[in-house]
């Protein structure tokens, strides 16, 4: 049964103006300590500082703030001081609305988490047959990270039992309930522990979450984070006037005039993605497309194109692009402007981040007006409205000096669940294949598929060596990725 709490609002707790306090501050263990200076952690983000006491302290939480902000490791950390590995048996359960953020989520969580000993930690998603979760389901796990379908899918058919979980996630809660997860995400809540402690984390509070949290945590305490002034300041947003026939062509000029490294575009529907992608494709730019309809590996391979360069412009809705963050985003395109104000600033946060500057160009139409006050009146920010001409010369300076594509992709069968790590995959190349080190670039491991980029000369002597040969005494299946 819910926990019916005295139905008014959570006792909230607003923070706007945060201390730097370190890590060694928290009551972690030494274990988790040791890992987070190894990580190169130094300062928490005001996320981190402010619910990292909360949650240790054993609070419910409702932590509110933007894209890229420390979110993951600010419920990680206290998710992994309370699991205790010397049993297999479930403890922590943390719901994504995406493979790819759960994927992302369970990665952090592992990377985090890898001083204790014996850690299990398993991704329930859609897109791999259920036979493969059910005998790692039936081997035991303590965190389990899945989206809402597949968990309950799994709770339907019995094999996923949550009567022992001391720790519930629900990170993007807004857009889970956004994408129609609520009643799936109240079914999985029912199954838990009415002791649990209960996080949700989400980049807006609309009142679908506050209805939430009144049946599903106990006197839960609210953290919102106001972005900082000066990284607001880091990107530069500029709104090109156009019209219904003149937009993908105003995209390709502007495209054409800035040769940018990478840029995120955004459609509000799949079908503009596939529209969108073919038109971009024509007009001679390496893009690739994402959205709902992918399959789990076709999102893995995009993706690893992305963010190693193979592609330059990704294509993607909402929904399938949430989670997604690469580092050194050089711009964020709305094509569709969107109109949820909120959606927008969580959009263009994924650019000018680490001190560089970023630009977040959004095509707009005269028919979007009242999208366009919305959004001002929400940030309090008045947006200029420009010509293809001058939008041209917005942003940080061009790299025209640089090719059009450095790397190329292969692809490995083999990854978290046999044993492959990236330096087993980079030996292989700089060692038997016998290309330089700084030939390779971003290698992605997956559980069953390793994706790595290589620089494009030498990508053809690499993939035909390794795909003769071994790593770790093992052969696997080495294929271009295209």
């Amino acid at each position: 049964m819910p926990r019916i709490v005295t139905p008014r609002p959570p006792d909230l707790c607003y923070f706007t103006h945060l201390m730097n306090l370190n890590f060694e501050s928290l009551t972690l263990s030494p274990e988790l300590i040791k890992v987070v200076a190894e990580l190169g952690y130094t300062a928490m983000t005001p996320i981190q500082a402010q619910t990292l006491p909360l949650l240790l302290a054993g609070e419910d939480v409702i932590g509110q703030s933007a894209t890229g902000s420390g979110k993951t490791a600010a419920f990680a950390l206290p998710l992994l001081e309370k699991v205790q590995t010397e049993t297999r048996e479930l403890q922590a359960l943390v719901l994504s609305p995406t493979r790819e953020l759960a994927a992302q989520v369970a990665k952090e969580i592992r990377k985090l988490g890898r001083g204790k000993r014996n850690l299990q930690v398993l991704t329930l998603t859609g897109g791999t047959p259920a036979s493969l979760d059910r005998k790692s389901l039936e081997y035991g796990t303590q965190v389990i990270v899945g989206t809402p379908g597949r968990v309950q899918d799994h709770i339907d058919r019995g094999s996923l039992k949550l009567n022992t979980v001391k720790v519930v996630v629900l990170d993007e809660a807004d857009r889970m309930l956004d994408m129609g997860f609520r009643d799936k995400i109240e079914a999985i809540l029912k199954e838990t522990p009415s002791e649990r402690q209960t996080s949700l984390f989400s980049a807006t509070f609309p009142p679908t979450i506050e209805a939430l949290s009144r049946y599903y945590q106990r006197d839960p305490k609210r953290v919102t984070i106001v972005s900082d002034e000066k990284q607001a300041a880091a990107i530069e947003q500029v709104v090109i006037r156009t019209t219904p026939h003149e937009k993908a062509e105003a995209l390709v000029s502007f495209l054409k005039s800035r040769p940018l490294e990478s840029a995120l575009v955004f459609c509000n529907f799949k079908v503009g993605v596939n529209e969108l992608s073919e038109r971009l494709g024509k007009a001679g730019f390496s893009v690739d497309k994402l959205h709902g309809d992918l399959e789990q590996h076709e999102r893995e391979r995009v993706m690893a194109k992305f963010r190693n360069q193979s592609i330059r412009i990704l294509v993607a809705t909402d929904v399938a692009a949430r989670g997604i963050d690469v580092a050194g985003l050089d711009a964020v395109i709305n094509f569709d402007f969107p109109g949820d104000p909120a959606q927008y600033v969580h959009r263009i946060g994924r650019t000018g981040r680490a001190g560089k500057t970023g630009l977040a160009v959004s095509l707009f139409m005269e028919t979007e007006r009242p999208k366009l006050d919305r959004l001002e009146e929400y940030t309090g920010e008045k947006l200029e409205l420009t010509g293809l001409r001058d939008a041209k010369n917005a942003g940080p300076a061009a790299k025209a000096d640089k090719p059009a594509v450095a790397f190329d992709t292969l692809s490995i069968s083999g990854g978290r669940k046999e044993k492959l790590r990236a330096g087993d995959i980079l030996g292989a190349l700089t060692g038997d294949v016998g290309i330089p080190g700084t030939a390779v670039g971003k290698i992605d491991i997956s559980d069953h598929v390793s994706f790595v980029a290589i620089e494009r000369g030498h990508f053809n002597a690499a993939l035909a060596k390794l795909a003769a040969g071994k790593i770790k005494n093992r052969r696997f299946r080495v294929l271009r990725v295209h």
